[in-house]
């Protein structure tokens, strides 16, 4: 099945609403092993969603669409659907008593306007919403299917995972092939560096793609394989998982949605360990990442963020001469850094942070982007250097997220980069 989604709205094309629309329902069409094969961002205007509504509906299965359903002037959506079928909008009554419940649920005098939101398109079904006025509209015709849903991603959401994924499963429910597909995260290691590990990626995948995409946090590994049957697909996914894993598992840290703050915190939990962090450029953010997640007081005894060079010596006991000779942004400091939280909060590990985030203050020896991060455990201190990049608040993303990568390696045993 051949699927294009559209999104509807002039807020969307001149950038002031993200279109998170078209990522979930792309996502969730591909976890039904659909193929969307377009994407198209149409402002309120009827002809351009009728050029569009014609070319998507020629071309494609299924056309999910989404935006201006609302009550007012610019919300054309519905009136546009009728047109491209050549039929009347009729009221709907079911619509209109949803409608009025809500507003009277809410304590609130329904507008007239509201009730132009129970005209529908003859030839749809009805989707009801429950969390707002707007009906979403469901057409079958010539062995072709076109959704349309609110704008309002909440709204969509459940349109989407009460009515039209379970009505799309039952449709797709025999199939010749059965396709699957794993994201595998990385991080600390660049696009091309990461390529080149897989040798001939040609002979290692055979049948199999294997997509590379890059962001700021590390390259997450698309592996879609396509077999005769979930048996088969299965076995082959995990076939090449293992294959990658042998390649590049060191840099490795979790699939899908995995967040790496969580996966850390999920290692010190798992091994009995606690660790403080002294903060000095990334201002309490790793701190932050790891106690977005329940739990974290478990294994996170405390943070500090020192700033300036006196809150190094004065609460981690840095030696002033070490920072004389070497520089606050240092190997040297970031090991004081990291065994003096240690010390004085009793943990396993010691973590520290410290570097040069930008715009100002990098030197040819130390320019923009230096990172020095420190790790301590019973055994000794070490650390080591990260050169980023000239965007402060990426340096300081980027700087976090290798924090947390250097503590799972660390617990792991993975030995550190050079």
């Amino acid at each position: 099945m051949k699927a294009q989604i559209i999104t509807i709205g002039d807020e969307l094309l001149i950038g002031q609403t993200l279109n998170s629309n078209a990522s979930f329902i792309g996502k969730s069409l591909t976890d039904l092993q659909i193929e969307v094969q377009k994407q198209a961002v149409i402002g309120d205007d009827e002809q351009e969603i009728l050029s569009e509504f014609a070319s998507a509906w020629m071309n494609h299965d299924l056309v999910i669409v989404t935006g201006g359903l609302g009550p007012t002037h610019d919300d054309i959506t519905c009136e546009a659907v009728a047109k491209f079928f050549k039929c009347e909008l009729e009221k709907n009554d079911e619509v209109l008593l949803d409608i009025k419940e809500r507003f009277t649920r809410l304590n609130r005098t329904m507008a007239l306007v509201n009730e132009t939101q129970a005209m529908v398109p003859k030839v749809a079904s009805v989707m009801r919403n429950y969390y707002g006025t707007a009906p979403g509209l469901w057409i079958e015709r010539d062995n072709k299917m076109m959704a349309v849903m609110p704008g309002v991603p909440y709204e969509m959401k459940q349109m989407m995972t009460n009515y039209i994924i379970p009505k799309l499963s039952e449709k797709i429910a025999v199939r010749d092939k059965v396709t699957k597909r794993l994201t595998l995260l990385t991080t600390g290691i660049a696009e091309s560096s990461l390529f080149a590990k897989f040798g001939d990626i040609k002979e290692f995948l055979q049948e199999a793609k294997l997509a590379f995409l890059p962001s700021q946090f590390g390259v997450k590994l698309r592996l879609t394989v396509t077999e005769k049957d979930e048996k088969s697909a299965f076995n082959k996914l995990n076939e090449l998982e293992q294959k990658i894993r042998s390649f590049a598992g060191r840099y490795i840290y979790g699939k899908a949605e995995d967040d790496l703050a969580e996966v850390v915190g999920n290692l010190l939990k798992e091994r009995g360990l606690t660790i403080s962090v002294a903060e000095s450029c990334t201002g309490g953010n790793i701190c932050s990442m790891l106690t977005n997640f329940s739990g974290s007081s478990k294994f996170l005894e405390r943070g500090v963020v020192v700033y300036s060079n006196a809150a190094k010596v004065e609460l981690l006991n840095v030696n002033e001469d070490t920072i004389t000779a070497y520089g606050a942004v240092s190997k040297e400091v970031a090991q004081q850094m990291a065994d003096g939280i240690k010390s004085i909060s009793g943990t396993d590990i010691g973590l520290s942070i410290t570097g040069v985030l930008g715009p100002t203050g990098g030197s040819d020896e130390k320019p923009v982007g230096t990172v020095f991060i420190g790790i301590c455990d019973q055994n000794g201190c070490i650390a080591q250097k990260f050169n980023f990049g000239d965007d402060r608040i990426l340096n300081k993303q980027r700087a976090s997220q290798a924090a947390l990568d250097i503590v799972r390696k660390y617990i792991l045993g993975i030995p550190l980069d050079a």
